[in-house]
């Protein structure tokens, strides 16, 4: 059978600055089917939520994946399923049906694919059960369930311990999904299928995509078991691996802090096989933003299997990064052999950021003792049109003084920056040397008060 399915996890899709997060990659793979007969059941949601572009993917991916066991049997597609191999057909809704028993027939096969028609409920217990009661317990066969579901199960019984019992008798059981109108629990479909669930659970959001979720699947199924795998991660340079666990099969190891090197030499030759390794990686970039986990990965066996990953992306929050100068274009010198000195022209450079800062002073005038005032400064620029231009606002409390009389009081170093770049009061600023014309406006009055509303009460 070959690579039967490839997976790539992430542990969250949100991390902060400096964030870690697991990775998990997974393989399982299982020996050739043209000389390992396998029996295998597809089953097929026909529930209400499949009707339209679902139902008529789905039927074209059922499709193709009986022509790819096809081939993969005898070495063309004939229309019969060889090597002692052979398919069957469940479908289900309210309830499920055996709509073939374990043929060969490819025509049959599809027959019972294309008549399908979507409506009702989801009974998932109800299909497993079906399934299993297709497979001979006397055929020395490998059997395999294939799941296609759109959602949760809405009728029947639980179907977990039906799908736990097939694992145990020795069924293999992939999960294939698609996010539907009701939505799809993935932890279910991993609670289903065969172990480990990263290797056996396909889910996409997407209708589109269901033919070649079906193709792969039935492609990897085809081929030997692989032999001297080699695995290359490069992760994006915005990450680094921080840790390396130990995988569940063969061995992996950092070639630098953005890549590393899995091998395994040899899975799923005697039987079904699965394989795992997780790793860390922690976020060194500086800014925000969905970021893409890989740059890249490659896959190699010596039999040739054509293997792709899943390339998850993670959003990462920095919060708000301001970044108001840019580093200068170096300029590249070359000192040459034997030469002692080195003269060269560097050309311009310019002032990073010109700008002013504005301090105030103000005397606020007859402050009566043992009261607090407030006071407000609000900056403005005026262009050549006369309009004004906010600049600033400052407001602050004038502590309370104990001289016996009203006085003044001189508040100073009231201060106010003006970048350059907001210089609108001549047409073309230059820097430092432009004119920048400015309005200010002071606002002051008392916080305390001895005065009291309406708290008398006149009884007549």
């Amino acid at each position: 059978m070959g690579i039967t399915n490839s997976n790539k996890q992430i542990s969250t899709d949100q991390i902060d600055c400096n964030g870690t997060l697991k990775i998990t990659l997974a393989l399982s793979a299982a020996p050739d089917i043209a000389s390992n007969p396998t029996d295998i059941v597809l089953i097929l949601d026909r529930s209400g939520s499949m009707t339209g572009t679902p139902l008529t993917n789905m039927k074209a991916g059922a499709d193709t994946f009986i022509d790819i066991i096809d081939e993969a049997t005898d070495g063309s597609q004939d229309g019969i399923i060889g090597s002692g191999s052979r398919i069957g057909i469940v479908s289900f809704a309210d309830t499920a049906s055996a709509d073939t028993q374990l043929i060969t027939s490819v025509a049959a096969l599809k027959s019972a694919v294309n008549g399908l028609s979507a409506g009702g409920s989801t009974n998932h217990a109800d299909a497993f059960a079906k399934a299993v009661q297709l497979f001979d317990p006397s055929s020395s066969n490998a059997r395999v369930i294939v799941m296609f579901t759109d959602g949760k199960t809405t009728s029947g019984l639980p179907p977990a311990p039906i799908a736990a019992a097939a694992r145990a008798s020795g069924i293999i059981i992939y999960c294939i999904g698609l996010i539907g109108d009701d939505g799809i629990d993935i932890d279910v479909l991993n609670d289903w299928a065969t172990d480990p669930d990263a290797s056996h659970v396909a889910v996409t959001p997407d209708d589109a995509d269901l033919e070649d979720l079906f193709a792969d699947l039935a492609a990897n199924i085809s081929k030997p078991g692989a032999t001297n795998i080699v695995i290359n991660e490069t992760i994006n340079p915005d990450f680094r691996i921080t840790n390396v666990i130990p995988p569940t099969k063969g061995t992996a190891m950092t070639i630098s802090n953005t890549t590393l090197q899995w091998k395994i030499q040899e899975l799923g030759v005697s039987g079904n096989e699965g394989a795992s390794l997780e790793f860390y990686v922690t976020h060194v970039g500086q800014s925000t933003g969905t970021k893409a986990v890989n740059a890249s990965i490659i896959y190699t066996d010596t039999e040739g299997n054509a293997v792709t990953f899943p390339d998850p992306s993670v959003s990462v929050d920095c919060g708000i990064v301001t970044t108001p100068e840019s580093c200068p274009v170096p300029v590249e010198l070359t000192v040459e052999g034997c030469q002692d000195s080195l003269v060269a022209d560097l050309g311009s450079v310019y002032l990073e950021s010109p700008g002013r800062i504005v301090q105030l002073d103000v005397t606020v005038k007859n402050v009566c003792p043992h009261k607090r005032t407030a006071l407000a400064v609000i900056l403005t620029e005026v262009d050549p049109y006369g309009e004004e231009h906010q600049r600033g606002l400052k407001t602050l409390t004038i502590p309370a003084h104990n001289s016996k009389g009203c006085r003044d009081i001189l508040v100073k170093c009231i201060k106010f920056i003006l970048p350059e770049d907001l210089n609108v009061s001549v047409p073309d600023p230059k820097g430092l040397c432009s004119v920048r014309n400015l309005k200010v406006r002071v606002f002051a009055h008392n916080i305390d008060t001895d005065f009291r509303c309406c708290e008398g009460i006149i009884t007549l």
